[in-house]
């Protein structure tokens, strides 16, 4: 399983789940079928009614369609789905227990558990002796003796459809209510025997169904018997993300429940579809697959809305121009873009040393410069945006701060600040466009009085495999060991290079990982340097 994700995880890899894997794997998407080796139909010897494949064992359609979906790039994993949980804008399938695997989109198809009858016999002969489906297997007990287990309201609804393949019929009753007088005539005019005694089993030969046994000991001679299954969907894992089957009624009878859906096989979890029996309990084989094709396509086209989505968002970014306009712009589209808390970086690397002169490059709203004023710093907070810095001069003033910081409007692509002038220059998440990120942290390196420390954090380019952050470029990401690489050995010592990892909280409160490039640096006491130059070679 790839450590990276995919795009679609299949759950089942009967015939929906293969179909649709099929389906996305030819439109060029990385699919993984997760199958436990359990399909509804594997009592079954043969399939019927699929076109172009009549008569084939299950196990055989199956193979089939494993080396089809593997033909186009498709994987196919032997294994039992047990979880699954909503992470982001994807999911997190859990198999065995164990072993996560990441999903853009879930497409369950897990089918259904035929609950039978609970009489001896059945279960043992059961896609064999035991039958439901007339369309599935009634051409295979043409002409043969055919009984009719009653336990629901449709058994003279099943005698009378089973006569067109056989003249030989005979409705036991058992549990299932009287029928009428108007259903006892059809009954009588199609030549279809009534038992009225409770069935106690079934008699067999071996493998062959020889009977059923009355209450009374008595053996009807039968070589298929019918039953009216309760059809059980296996829906369990979409349980955690608030999805559950309900129950499914005909002519106002229960007689099992499916997972709901759209004709697309959506379902009202965004990002989750399922197909076949798990969400149609009475579709066929060739139905079922047909219905994993539908689901595919439309995740595809879903998946292609989401991709134009993010490759617009990447478009619009890489044509912005980030310049004090557009900040300022930002800035008014909110009541506060920010948390108004120090930056955990610059609390845990800045908290040993002594107060002095600071300096907060892209301060914002002032989140930094409040906690290092707090602290007794002296600071000079920058920023593009007269608004932000609005925004944190009212903040230093409720706090009885407004003395200890002088709130600046500076873009640092056009000016620099005061050479030498500060013990402390910390820049928290600036990000200067690339071709001027050079310019930019040499500048804040020069600010650093001999002696002082320069603390600058970034996000991590690691972060880009998660999805851009809003408003962010690629080229605009740096790691550690290249904002260090812009400091001369010589007037630096480097305390801290590093990728830090750190907890983020997702707009909807949900938290996860994300990394920080962290630099840390004292800058040395040296006569007769020039501040913070590095040898041009």
């Amino acid at each position: 399983m790839r450590s990276d994700g995919y795009d679609v995880v299949v759950v089942g890899g009967g015939a929906a789940g293969l179909s649709g894997a099929l389906t996305l794997a030819r439109a060029g998407r990385s699919v993984l079928v997760v199958d436990d080796g359990r399909p509804r139909n594997a009592p079954a010897g043969h399939v019927h009614n699929y076109l172009g494949r009549e008569g084939i064992p299950p196990a055989e359609l199956y193979a089939i369609g494993r080396a089809e979906v593997a033909g186009y790039g498709g994987e196919v994993a032997d294994g039992r789905v047990t979880g699954a949980r909503r992470e982001h804008d994807g999911f997190v399938v859990t198999v065995d227990g164990d072993r996560e695997v990441r999903a853009r989109r879930l497409l369950l198809t897990t089918g259904l558990v035929d609950e039978l009858p609970d009489l001896p016999g059945i279960s043992a002969q059961w896609g064999r002796g035991v039958l439901h489906c007339p369309y599935c297997h009634g051409a295979e007990v043409r002409d043969r003796p055919i009984g009719i287990l009653g336990t629901t309201p449709f058994a003279v609804h099943h005698a009378l459809l089973w006569r067109q393949w056989s003249a030989d019929v005979v409705l036991f009753r058992h549990t299932s209510p009287e029928p009428t007088q108007a259903e006892r005539e059809q009954l009588a005019a199609r030549g279809i025997p009534v038992v009225e005694q409770p069935v106690a089993g079934l008699e067999t030969d071996g493998d062959r169904l020889t009977g059923v046994r009355l209450a009374d000991g008595a053996v009807v001679p039968r070589e298929a018997v019918v039953v009216s299954p309760r059809f059980t969907a296996r829906a369990d894992v979409l349980d955690a993300l608030g999805l559950r089957a309900e129950e499914q009624l005909r002519d106002g009878v229960p007689f099992g429940n499916a997972v709901p859906a759209g004709p697309t096989g959506a379902t009202a979890v965004p990002g989750v579809w399922v197909a076949g029996n798990v969400t149609d309990p009475m579709a066929q084989v060739v139905v079922a697959a047909g219905t994993g094709l539908m689901a595919a396509a439309h995740i595809n086209g879903d998946l292609i809305e989401e991709d134009t989505r993010r490759a617009v968002d990447v478009h619009r970014h890489a044509t912005e121009v980030h310049d004090r306009a557009w900040w300022e712009e930002r800035y008014r589209s909110a009541p506060g873009l920010w948390s108004g808390r120090a930056n955990d970086v610059l609390v845990t690397e800045v908290a040993d040393l002594p107060p002095g002169r600071a300096l907060d490059a892209g301060a914002g709203e002032g989140g930094d410069a409040l906690w290092l004023a707090g602290r007794g710093w002296r600071v000079t907070a920058l920023d593009l945006s007269e608004v932000a810095l609005e925004r944190g001069a009212r903040a230093a003033a409720e706090q009885g701060l407004g003395d200890r910081v002088e709130w600046r409007q500076l873009d640092l692509t056009e000016e620099t600040p005061e050479p030498g002038g500060y013990d402390l220059v910390t820049s928290s998440f600036l990000h200067p466009p690339a071709d001027v990120r050079e310019k930019v942290l040499r500048g804040l390196a020069d600010a650093v009085a001999p002696g002082g420390t320069l603390l600058v954090v970034n996000h991590d380019p690691s972060e880009l495999a998660n999805g851009l952050p809003r408003h962010a470029r690629p080229e605009d990401f740096a790691s550690a060991e290249e904002v260090a690489g812009l400091l001369d050995p010589a007037e630096w010592e480097l305390q801290v290079v590093e990728r830090r990892p750190r907890g983020a909280r997702g707009h909807e409160g949900d938290v996860h990982e994300v990394a920080d490039a962290v630099v840390r640096a004292r800058r040395l006491v040296r006569s007769g340097a020039a501040p913070g130059r590095r040898e041009r070679r």
